[in-house]
């Protein structure tokens, strides 16, 4: 088996690092000069640094040479260019492969799903092999071989399985999920929630204000993954509530930097330009208000969030606004 991963950013570098220890595995990146550090030294530099990969495992900055034979391929791509980047490799991509998105954004004006994106760019493709891989996975702690685990989402149970085979690992525990609307609308929207977290620790808030917005957040992305067709239940697992703790909770996140700094003051352009990574919440907050809107979900935080990042307003003079709120029944935290 050949496994192509594009994009060797933190999280595609790892994916690869995983699937090289059972199957043939490329590793495409962007610029030559980082493929080639990649093949001398088995480390990614300038996203891992210190963290050594298989000697198995090759990168390639050729998305012909990744991609040609591949009978998997990982999309590890940010959303904002995940649409091009795939319409350059389709020519190398088989028409049986299986192709799974690590991405976790809504694209911008089409307001699509990554595994939309995907079924539009290759539109002979099954769709059944389409599907997505999420759940709470830091890629530092992946790489270093911390236990965690994951999901594999896609509508082929067949091939999930088989998927599940090349993923899993003694450290790294892969579970399979149908569900691909869920678990990838639970992984575009813990981004935003992690940004509001994010602001309130900035803001000097305590465990008690950060809990509420873990939890109420995890209410509103499942009233808007529900309403868009998702399985409540993928909600409480690990693409749901494991992958929004994570994000919300660890300083690698870079969502939840992003918050803090702007909960301190800071100004979003001056942040985002420090960023050597992208934070997917950053862009994809204004999609994902605009498909509440569409469904007729409520989604307050959110709104919230939006207003920070993008009219400049003080999340401090939000606050109140956010907290007295018309009061109502919690019914289970979905409405």
């Amino acid at each position: 088996m050949k496994v192509a991963v594009i994009g060797a950013g933190s999280w595609g570098t790892a994916v690869a690092s995983i699937a090289a220890q059972h199957a043939h595995t490329v590793l495409w990146a962007r610029r030559p000069d980082l493929a080639q550090t990649i093949n001398d030294s088995h480390q990614n530099t300038e996203y891992l640094p210190g963290l050594a990969l298989p000697v198995m495992l090759r990168s390639t900055a050729s998305l012909e040479q990744a991609c040609t034979g591949a009978d998997v391929v990982v999309m590890g791509v940010p959303s904002h260019g995940f649409r091009a980047v795939l319409a350059q490799a389709a020519p190398h991509i088989g028409t049986d492969a299986a192709v799974i998105s690590l991405s976790k954004g809504i694209e911008q004006g089409t307001l699509c799903r990554m595994t939309e994106v995907i079924a539009e760019v290759l539109a002979d493709h099954d769709r059944a092999r389409i599907g997505v891989l999420t759940g709470p996975n830091l890629a530092k702690e992946v790489v270093a071989g911390q236990p965690a685990a994951t999901v594999v989402a896609m509508t082929d149970a067949s091939v999930a399985e088989q998927l599940q085979a090349v993923f899993m690992t003694p450290t790294f525990r892969v579970y399979t999920n149908p569900d691909v609307v869920g678990c990838e609308i639970a992984g575009a929207l813990k981004n935003v929630i992690a940004i509001g977290v994010g602001i309130a620790h900035g803001m000097e808030y305590g465990d008690n204000a950060k809990a509420a917005l873990i939890t109420r957040g995890l209410a509103e992305l499942a009233r808007l993954g529900i309403a868009m067709g998702g399985d409540p239940l993928t909600f409480a697992g690990l693409a749901g509530m494991g992958d929004l703790i994570a994000t919300c909770s660890s300083p690698q996140s870079r969502n939840r930097t992003v918050g803090v700094q702007l909960g301190a003051g800071r100004r979003l352009d001056d942040i985002v330009a420090e960023m050597h990574m992208v934070a997917e919440g950053v862009k994809s907050t204004e999609a994902v208000i605009e498909l509440a809107r569409r469904y007729g979900v409520e989604m307050p935080l959110a709104d919230f969030i939006g207003k920070v990042l993008y009219d400049g307003a003080n999340a401090a003079d939000l606050v109140p606004e956010l907290m007295l709120r018309k009061a109502k029944p919690e019914l289970h935290g979905m409405r």
